[in-house]
Formats: C-alpha cells, structure tokens, sequence
C-alpha cells in the first residue's frame, strides 16, 4: 500500500513538471529558425533594351559593372517564406507571380509567401515593366532571368541552417526630395532640401548559430538614378557601389540585398548624369554608416515566420496633361495594388507593388505596432508612383504620370496599418 502511494505521489510529481517543462519546450521549438541566402550574377551577356528613361533610344553598349540578384530563405519549421532582391527597375504581377509558382514547385515555398522585390535601378536591362522596345536579346534575357532567379532560391533554400536576425537603424543624408519648385510656378525633378525625406537605414543581420554572418538585409529610401539617361552601360548604381564597397570593406563572402524604401519622391543628392564616381561615393558614405550599425546589433532572436497578402484594386486617372497645379483628374481603369508583410522573428518588411512617396511610408512606421518595421516598394509587382493627395493637388512629375487617382493615399495606410496590427495580435 504505501508503495503505491509513493508510486502516485512520483507520478504527480513527474506530471506537475511536465505541465510546465513540456509547453516550455514545445514553444522553444517553435522558435527554431533556418535561414539560408545566395546570390547570382544577372548580368546580360549581349546588348539589351535599358529601362529607367524613355530618352534612351539605343540598346546597351556595354557593361560597367555587373548586377546581381540574392534570394533569402527563411523557416520556422512550419512555415517558409522566401525574400528575391535584384539589381532591376520592376516586375510586373505576372513575372512576379510566375517566379512564385515555380519556387513553389521547386523548394515548396508557398508562392504567396514568396516575395520578389527590384531595388528600382535605372541603369539595368529592361523587364518590360514600362514599355520598351522589345527584341530577340531582351526575350533570351529575361527566359535566363525567370530561370536565375528561381535557381538562386533553391540555392538559398539548400543553404538554410540554424539562424537568428538582428536589426539595427542608421542615417544617411544621401539623399533628397527631388519635388522642386520652378520659376514658372510648377514641380519638377530637381533638389528640395526643404521637403520631407526619410534618412533611414534599416539593417538586417542574418546569423548562423556560430554568430556568423549569413547575410545581410538592407533598406534606404532613394532612387538608383545616380546614372542618367546619358549612360548605355549596364549598371548597378549606388546599390551596387554600396555593396562592392561592403564585401571590401567588411565581408566579402555573403550576399547582401538593398532593398528601396518609400523613395517615390526621393533621388540621391547627385545625377541623374554620366559619373560613375558619384555612385562610388554613396556606396562609400552609405558602407560606412551600415558597417558601424551592423557594429553595434546585438540581436541574436530566433522566432517564427509570419507572412500576409492582400490585393485592392484602386480608382485610377489618365495621366495628367501638365504637371501645373491644380490639373483636372480624368478618371481611367482601375489599379491593382498588391501589399505582402513578412515577419521573421523581430523583423517586418512591409511590401507594396509601387513607388510610395516617402511620407506615406514615414506615417506608417510611425504607427505600426511594431518598431522594426520596414517598408519595402516595388515588391511583387508594379502598379506606378503612389502619392500623397497633397501631391496631387501641387503638381509635379509623380502625380502627373501616376495611373491611381487621388485617395490612394489613405487606402495604402489603412490596408498596411490593418496587416500589421493583426499580425501583432
């Protein structure tokens, strides 16, 4: 008899432990996360249509410097999320959503976790995303860039060990709003040091269990417009000077992705011209300030991957006839906006298929509930420049050429906002 009581009085005490012991555990589990990220060179290897400016009427006539495209991978053990950067102006819905299905099919990435974001360069290989001349090479081109891009996926994919993320924030003064105010009363692309201009810089350090660097994320908001329409060489522009200024001076052995904030009305303090000097000297002033924030991250968080899509279709105009204040809207065909959040551990990229002016994305870091918020443009496709209804009314080139009529402002910040406040419940 008292055998049997000791044996009972041990079995609720094992059981008392494990009431505590095993949710601990099984939520600790839930908190183990892979990572994995590589690179590949999509440099044309024969004269291509350029995008970025409708001035240029000549294919490329060489290369000055190569471009590139990294993929990063993350899982959490139930759900896997995929982050492709390259060096290109835009993708449309339907590239985007082709790279999708075939990651899907390849490393079982469900393709709307998938997220397919172009750093919005001007001086790299057209993708058809603005109209240009279509030839042979430009459809070798892009057949070898869909293949590219689904491969370095894999690559990444089968590279995933053990990770952790830190994020850390810094400043570059790089760059300036571009809405300039002209003598015969109108906005054009010029330099406005007045006007708002979000300086951030966002850094993401993607760590293997050892602390070592596996990659890394990294977000500024500004044009690649260093290079002008005067150029014909292929270029990565400042993000590409950046990141070759970053393998030299800090690792050269990782990719490392750049990524564009809400620049829609943002441009680096030089070009758009013909000197590839400026580039280097952004990607020296911009280096430097990402390897002192990289320095100082000590985040070493695991945590799950969280990802949410939605699509709105949005009134859309003609395009203005002037960029004078005060131009009638003329209603036109509808606009599709695409918004994709990804969560991974304490990070949140906040995409949109578009170039948002830059106080649209200030407003919603400001009053996303999470502080590591970042706001990734051009992602998953391309629906033109997304402005302010103050724009609108002032004038300039955004809202002249903008497809999205006047309002779109505020179904961007509700449709973001409402993402990330479920996302933190």
């Amino acid at each position: 008899m008292m055998q049997n009581i000791i044996a009972l009085r041990i079995f609720k005490s094992f059981l008392a432990i494990a009431c505590i012991v095993l949710p601990f555990f099984a939520k600790s589990q839930t908190k183990i996360l892979k990572a994995g990220a590589a690179t590949v060179n999509i440099t044309p290897s024969a004269p291509v249509p350029m995008s970025g400016y409708a001035a240029r009427g000549t294919p490329s006539t060489g290369v000055h410097d190569e471009i590139f495209a990294r993929a990063f991978v993350f899982d959490d053990g139930k759900k896997k999320a995929c982050l492709i950067q390259a060096d290109l102006i835009g993708f449309s819905f339907e590239f985007a959503d082709q790279i999708a299905v075939e990651v899907e099919k390849k490393t079982g990435i469900p393709k709307d976790n998938c997220f397919l974001v172009a750093v919005h360069n001007h001086g790299a290989p057209s993708t058809r995303v603005y109209g240009e001349t279509e030839t042979d090479n430009l459809t070798a081109y892009l057949s070898d860039l869909q293949k590219k891009l689904v491969n370095v996926v894999i690559d990444a994919h089968n590279k995933s060990v053990p990770a952790s993320l830190g994020i850390g924030k810094g400043r570059c003064t790089m760059n300036i709003n571009r809405r300039a105010s002209q003598g015969n009363g109108d906005i054009w692309l010029g330099r406005n040091p007045d006007g708002p201009c979000d300086h951030d810089v966002d850094v993401v350090r993607v760590s293997d269990a050892r602390n070592g660097a596996i990659g890394l994320l990294i977000n500024w908001p500004c044009h690649a417009v260093v290079g002008g329409q005067e150029n014909s060489l292929i270029t990565s522009d400042w993000p590409g000077a950046t990141v070759r200024y970053l393998q030299k001076n800090f690792n050269a052995g990782i990719p490392m992705a750049i990524t564009a904030g809400a620049s829609g009305d943002i441009n680096p303090i030089y070009g758009p011209g013909n000197n590839f000097g400026d580039m280097e000297s952004i990607g020296l002033l911009l280096g430097d300030e990402i390897i002192r924030v990289v320095k100082d991250i000590d985040g070493k968080q695991g945590g799950t991957v969280t990802v949410l899509r939605r699509e709105v279709e949005v009134p859309g105009k003609e395009k203005f006839e002037t960029r004078m204040p005060g131009e009638k809207v003329v209603p036109g065909a509808s606009v599709k906006l695409r918004f994709s959040v990804l969560k991974v551990g304490p990070v949140v990229f906040a995409g949109i298929s578009g170039e948002l002016m830059t106080t649209i994305g200030m407003k919603i870091k400001e009053l996303s509930p999470f502080r590591n918020t970042t706001i990734v443009t051009h992602c998953n496709g391309s629906s033109g420049y997304l402005c302010t209804d103050e724009a609108y009314r002032q004038g300039g080139y955004e809202p002249m050429v903008s497809r999205t009529a006047p309002g779109v402002e505020k179904i961007i910040e509700d449709n973001l906002l409402a993402m990330l406040n479920e996302m933190s419940e």
